[in-house]
């Protein structure tokens, strides 16, 4: 293959975006058109393409050209392949690569909101949730239990972080998302406008239970949760609808953000 190109050397600067480069780098704060972010794995890759998105440049073990890849590469006539050893890769990324394929890939114009919010019944809102892994697992849940869309305040990290996506499972191709610029008074006017209750995920002394009848029968519901130390600030729990607690045993607390949406998410499906 003519784009297949052997690495004996880790300098090369087309490599950076695997290795060299910052999160915020990659993403490209200042101009987001031209940001990428990385899928690893031939399963991650191949969801990404499935949603549209378009490989810079790919990254293998050379066994994988005419393997576990081919069918990717089949996909991508003309995108560049690097390959070399298992110690030369090794020694670039810092790991041994995950199934031994990364793909450097465009990022896609974020939706605007109100495009995800117009068929939505059952949306997540996330403030502030910083942990690449706790952002990617919520993800992941969303996807599973029929969440339509997830929302993310500017304060989270990257959903393309390359964490995060790996912790989805790739499921972030899966789930309708974006970035809701003004929170909590813009974006929860945005979300009454389109019919939305907004419930707080909150330990306060008015919160509901989350088996509260209330709350499954609303026709559109958004479920905001905050970030993993603090939870979600006053302003936002003032601000929303609801309140909502999950019930514990033995003196425990809270859960884990990440746990605590996948029960939400399960509780609340419609």
């Amino acid at each position: 293959m003519e784009n297949v190109i052997y690495l004996d050397s880790i300098d090369d600067p087309a490599l950076d975006v695997y290795a060299r480069l910052t999160e915020a780098q990659i993403r490209n704060r200042l101009e987001p058109e031209k940001g990428v972010f990385i899928a690893e794995s031939p399963k991650v890759i191949r969801l990404a393409l499935d949603a549209g998105c378009v490989p810079v440049s790919f990254l293998m073990e050379e066994k994988h050209i005419a393997g576990d890849a081919k069918d990717l590469l089949s996909r991508c006539p003309g995108v560049p392949v690097y390959t070399g050893s298992r110690e030369l890769l090794q020694s670039l990324t810092g790991y041994t690569l995950t199934r031994g394929v990364l793909s450097a890939m465009r990022r896609k114009p974020l939706p605007p909101p109100e495009t995800i919010l117009e068929n939505a019944k059952r949306v997540a809102v996330l403030e502030g949730v910083v942990d690449a892994t706790n952002l990617g697992a919520i993800v992941r849940s969303a996807a599973a239990l029929n969440v339509d869309a997830v929302l993310f305040t500017p304060t989270c990290c990257d959903p393309l972080n390359r964490r995060a996506v790996r912790v989805s499972m790739g499921t972030v191709f899966l789930v309708p998302w974006t970035v809701l610029p003004d929170w909590p008074e813009g974006g929860l006017k945005l979300l009454r406008a389109y019919g939305f209750k907004s419930a707080a995920m909150a330990l306060v002394d008015n919160s509901l239970s989350l088996s509260d009848p209330r709350l499954k029968a609303a026709e559109k519901l958004a479920i905001v949760l905050g970030t993993e130390g603090d939870g979600l600030s006053r302003e936002t729990i003032a601000a929303c609808d609801y309140a909502v607690k999950i019930p514990m045993a033995h003196g425990v607390d809270s859960l884990n953000v990440a746990a605590a949406a996948a029960v939400a998410f399960w509780e609340l499906r419609r």
